[in-house]
């Protein structure tokens, strides 16, 4: 278009339209936080650009480079901080702060989720021989204030993962206005078998005592029980740790709901057919005829001259809890079946509310070595109801026809005639014949 001296440039409006609207590529709706950047105090404008953030500015500013279309009115969106500065550096200073601003928001946070909770110091024994593990809460050292003193009232509590429930709860005393509490305290779990050593994790959290409200949670740290070597102190001085953050469903997508309720049935459903219902110590003992210990009674004595099987029910840990409190009443019954004259029930006495039974009662039955072969010992644990039908808690079978440690079990009394074989065992919440009421 040639325009000559003295005349004005008349633009129509066609040619306006072609001159704004000009072909390219689209270009991306930047956020409203891209306007008002945070830098780092470590950082600055003359920082040079990486060659991904500065294809990142050719992108979001193709005019902004080489002919000052970062100033112009076709340059793109600008800040007001970098419209001032014009030319091409002002688009490769925003990309800059653009990928500043993203390492700074993750970083650098002004609550108290990077103060310090403090630290936990403890040892961990598994002893083998008697199936047990053992876990001393030494001290705390410099623990987040709690009260309105400044102070906190902690204590300690412990739960094996998964399956954290009442049952294997176990906790210290609490120590009073403090941030440094020594408690040396030792806290026992009995019938821990190297399987759970191999698959479980010990969860250890500090909490504050509160009288009037609820408690409150300073911290926790997790340990993974494999890693403590049978038979061998283990020292930990851990710091605390909040725990780890649930995914927030409104985060998701309708689709990624529906898919994470599907699995949260699924695992449901998967745990509950795992579910254990307790675990069980039994000793069994064959004692063979006319063998007779110096301590028993002259009665006792003269029936096992002829020979039987011996059962000790020693205790239960981490029963499932059948009443409202959060406890049960359990006692244990055993059957040596097939029973055709429903002689051979035994039952213990009942220990009122708790999931940590110790009965230690031994029960006899008459019977000859061949025979024992053919016989399965069905041991079953009760919560005892008054004035209605008593709750099945699990159970257990032991015989030839038996697997795993049961089968295992039945298998050394019977190659250790006189010797007592003690182990522990998981309790079923399915066994035929014993979810029948009393």
């Amino acid at each position: 278009m040639t325009v000559r001296k003295g005349k004005t440039l008349a633009i129509t409006i066609q040619e306006h339209m072609a001159i704004d609207v000009c072909p390219g590529p689209i270009r991306p709706i930047r956020q409203i936080s891209a306007y008002f950047p945070r830098l780092s105090p470590t950082s600055s404008f003359s920082e040079p650009l990486s060659p991904n953030q500065t294809g990142a500015s050719a992108a979001l500013f193709p005019g902004g480079t080489g002919q000052g279309g970062a100033g112009g009115g076709s340059g793109g969106l600008l800040s007001p901080l970098l419209a001032a500065r014009g030319g091409g550096a002002a688009g490769g200073s925003l990309s800059a702060m653009s990928s500043i601003d993203t390492s700074v928001e993750v970083d650098s946070c002004d609550s108290d989720d990077n103060t310090s909770l403090g630290t936990l110091e403890f040892d961990l024994l598994y002893d083998r021989a008697t199936s047990s593990l053992h876990c001393t809460v030494l001290k705390a050292k410099g623990l987040k204030p709690m009260d309105f003193n400044g102070l906190a009232d902690p204590y300690v509590k412990l739960h094996l993962l998964p399956g954290a429930c009442k049952a294997n709860k176990l906790k210290t005393k609490t120590v009073r206005n403090t941030l440094n509490p020594v408690w040396n305290e030792t806290l026992t779990y009995c019938g821990i078998t190297e399987e759970d050593m191999s698959r479980k994790t010990l969860r250890v959290s500090v909490c504050d005592e509160d009288k009037l409200t609820h408690n409150e949670f300073i911290g926790e740290s997790r340990v993974a029980l494999r890693r403590v070597k049978p038979d061998q102190t283990k020292h930990f001085d851990i710091c605390l740790e909040r725990p780890p953050p649930l995914p927030s469903p409104t985060a998701m997508s309708t689709a990624l709901r529906g898919i994470s309720c599907y699995l949260r049935e699924w695992e449901t459903e998967q745990q509950r057919s795992l579910e254990e219902r307790g675990r069980l110590l039994l000793c069994l003992q064959y004692v063979p005829p006319g063998d007779v210990d110096g301590d028993e009674g002259p009665g006792e004595a003269k029936e096992r001259t002829r020979g039987g099987l011996c059962v000790g029910v020693k205790r239960c840990a981490h029963l499932a809890a059948m009443d409202v409190n959060g406890f049960s009443d359990p006692y244990v019954k055993t059957y040596l079946k097939p029973d055709v004259q429903k002689k051979s029930k035994h039952k213990t006495a009942v220990i009122k509310k708790t999931l940590n039974p110790e009965f230690n009662e031994e029960f006899f039955y008459e019977i000859s070595f061949s025979e024992l072969a053919t016989k399965t010992l069905e041991v079953t644990v009760w919560d005892y109801d008054l004035g209605r039908s008593n709750d099945f808690i699990g159970g257990v079978s032991l015989g030839c026809h038996s697997q795993g440690d049961t089968l295992q079990h039945w298998v050394d009394c019977l190659k250790n005639k006189g010797k007592k074989v003690e182990r522990w065992h998981t309790l079923t919440n399915e066994l035929p014949g014993a979810t029948s009421q009393e």
